[in-house]
């Protein structure tokens, strides 16, 4: 045997570096990582919020949905007038005032205008007749609808709004399947298009 030859038991384990840490070795990192939760956070929150306060928007567009399949075409025309008028009616940017939280839904009850409460005029609240957005008709109510759409809408869409509610039944069995589908996608786009003060 070959006596140059090593022997296993000279073999020596080799000793390993200690493992690096991932967490970030200087302040720096720290403070950017304080920046990114704080953001991720505030985006998060305010996605939360603009979803609740999106409710009333996603309950009316299921509400259309049931009205434009139902069998009885007369009551669901009936029923757009009064559904877009309460939709209006739930808008955020209607009903809260930033002095007095709650006080526009308070102001609708006894039929006041959200403009005016607590005898300070509201500097969120659009311009509305004393009884705000309920007692809106013709070219105010138009007016409005077309002030809050991105999407341009029908010169006589509140006109067309106030047949259904009020034409007798014949005029509107009378009204063409186009026209019925025309309105129910007006109405459609308004809901999901209108625009509210954040």
């Amino acid at each position: 045997m070959n006596p140059n030859i090593p022997s296993i038991d000279q073999l020596k384990e080799i000793a390993l570096p200690a493992p690096v840490s991932y967490a970030p070795q200087t302040w720096g990192w720290w403070v950017l990582l304080a920046v990114l939760v704080g953001v991720v956070l505030w985006v998060g929150a305010r996605r939360y919020w603009q979803w609740r306060r999106d409710r009333y928007r996603r309950e009316a567009l299921v509400r259309l949905e049931q009205l434009q399949k139902r069998s009885d075409e007369l009551n669901a025309l009936r029923e757009l007038p009064e559904l877009l008028k309460r939709v209006a009616l739930s808008m955020p940017s209607l009903n809260w005032n930033t002095n007095n939280v709650g006080a526009g839904l308070l102001a609708k009850a006894v039929g006041q205008s959200t403009s005016m409460l607590n005898g300070r005029p509201s500097s969120r609240a659009s311009p509305l007749p004393q009884g705000g957005v309920g007692a809106l008709g013709g070219e105010e109510w138009q007016a409005f609808l077309v002030r809050h759409c991105s999407q341009p809408l029908p010169a006589d869409f509140s006109q067309q709004l106030a047949q259904l509610a009020y034409a007798p039944d014949a005029t509107l069995r009378a009204l063409p399947s186009d026209k019925r589908q025309a309105l129910f996608a007006t109405c459609k786009c308004w809901v999901e298009r209108h625009h509210v003060a954040a």
